[in-house]
């Protein structure tokens, strides 16, 4: 079955995702238009910085449509960013910043420190059968996550980095900058599946 999936386009590391969903085998594009959302299977919304793209979203009428799409259903995939605009609570964000709530998690915000704090770790990453090297920029981290949403990585240090909640999955780093493409071919499948 082929399947079309989105990159929110507003913001962020869009390329890189396109590319890494294209090297994934699955057909994508950018998506900046509700006629654009009409057209997509899934969704990736990507790192970048989640205020920003929050006001975005409201600029360019996207919020309500992409909010009214999770809601029935449509599977999504954000990375750090991505894994903001998608939790039920942020901390440490603006009080006029926007999040779908599509997971029930509780996210912080820069958790890890600013950009000169950016790192590098391998990690175990629940369905990939070997470590997988997550690169962490001014990233988030999850401090709960409700029932039902499996944890799907931990950082060296136990924070929650990596979760999914049956069609949406969520990182804190950014798969989409290395060359390896398992986290966009996990979703990939979850998008056929669904």
């Amino acid at each position: 079955m082929s399947v079309k999936v989105g990159v929110l386009a507003l913001q962020g590391d869009v390329r890189e995702h396109l590319e890494a969903l294209e090297a994934s085998g699955t057909s994508a594009i950018s998506v900046r238009r509700e006629r654009e959302l009409e057209q997509v299977d899934g969704l990736v919304i990507p790192g970048g910085e989640s205020t920003t793209i929050s006001k975005l979203l409201g600029m360019f009428d996207l919020f309500e449509p992409i909010q009214a799409r999770l809601k029935d259903g449509m599977p999504a995939f954000g990375s750090c960013a991505g894994m903001i605009l998608l939790a039920s609570e942020v901390l440490d964000t603006r009080d006029d910043a926007v999040n779908f709530g599509a997971i029930d998690m509780t996210v912080r915000r820069n958790a890890f420190g600013r950009q000169v704090d950016s790192f590098e770790q391998d990690l175990d990453f629940v369905g990939l059968d070997s470590p997988l090297r997550a690169v962490f920029i001014r990233a988030p981290w999850v401090e709960r996550v409700g029932s039902g949403v499996e944890v799907l990585a931990r950082d060296s240090g136990g924070h929650i980095v990596a979760v999914r909640h049956g069609n949406v999955m969520a990182t804190a780093f950014h798969p989409e900058v290395t060359s390896d493409h398992r986290v966009h071919g996990l979703f990939a499948r979850l998008v056929q599946t669904a």
